[in-house]
């Protein structure tokens, strides 16, 4: 019996109906590119490797490696013993077949490791993800509410998101001390609010959001100079929890065409 550890942040789920509940969200068909992030002990492995033919799974414990392979009821699955944080999702696609990724993320990395696969939303068909539920209302969150930051900006430009459902504590073990929650991001083909330059869009961004209490005119001091403010479509006297995702994109593009 393997013993779930603090440092990877391992928390199983037992529950069988919210398990089932998780692979009809996941929708999985014969065809699909799957990508599991986190397999653990594989209880959504195995009923969603019964639904398919193929099954990619990154584990980063070695010790549950050779117990997932022996749960896995039938061929196709391929485990990769590495880090989902600094994975190269891009060496798994074959031709031009999207991704479709799902995983009970460790909530240690959670953040970090969304801001990683953002970075392949190109080759990404959708996610499915259990996550910490704050982080779940982080991704989700509007303009001027209390859990919107650079998070929900930056997963809301490249993906549509929907909330699905919570999971209770007690459908784990060891049982987490927070609530979890079952989200879908679906990245779009084209972005409906796109940045002539992405670089400087995410600085932004990021710059903005790393001193929300201040104004942008304050917090971007560094990025857009008094002259400028005078040509941008946003008040400089707003901050950043006041701007929506088009609003960060129209500030970039307005600095692109003033340089």
């Amino acid at each position: 019996m393997h013993t779930p550890r603090k440092r990877f942040g391992q928390h199983f789920l037992r529950d069988q109906s919210v398990i089932q509940r998780i692979v009809a969200a996941i929708r999985p068909t014969v065809g699909d590119h799957l990508v599991e992030i986190g397999p653990g002990q594989g209880a959504l492995t195995v009923p969603v490797l019964k639904l398919v033919h193929h099954l990619d799974a990154i584990e980063f414990d070695r010790d549950l490696i050779a117990e997932l392979e022996s749960r896995a009821v039938r061929g196709g699955l391929r485990v990769h013993e590495a880090d989902a944080l600094y994975f190269d999702y891009a060496s798994l696609q074959v031709g031009k077949k999207l991704l479709r990724v799902f995983g009970n993320l460790p909530y240690n990395i959670s953040t970090p490791l969304l801001f990683h696969l953002l970075e392949y939303a190109p080759i990404i068909a959708d996610m499915v993800f259990m996550l910490q539920k704050e982080v779940a209302e982080r991704i989700a969150a509007e303009a001027d509410s209390d859990h919107y930051g650079r998070l929900s900006v930056m997963v809301q430009y490249h993906c549509e998101v929907d909330l699905l459902f919570d999971v209770p504590p007690m459908a784990f073990h060891p049982p987490p001390k927070v609530q979890s929650s079952i989200v879908r991001l679906q990245p779009y083909r084209e972005c409906p609010h796109k940045a002539n330059d992405y670089e400087l869009f995410s600085a932004i961004v990021k710059q903005a959001f790393g001193q929300r209490r201040k104004t942008l005119r304050n917090s971007l001091r560094d990025l857009i100079d008094a002259e400028s403010w005078e040509r941008m479509p946003v008040a400089s006297d707003l901050r950043a929890e006041n701007l929506s995702v088009k609003d960060f994109v129209a500030i970039s593009n307005a600095l692109v065409s003033t340089k």
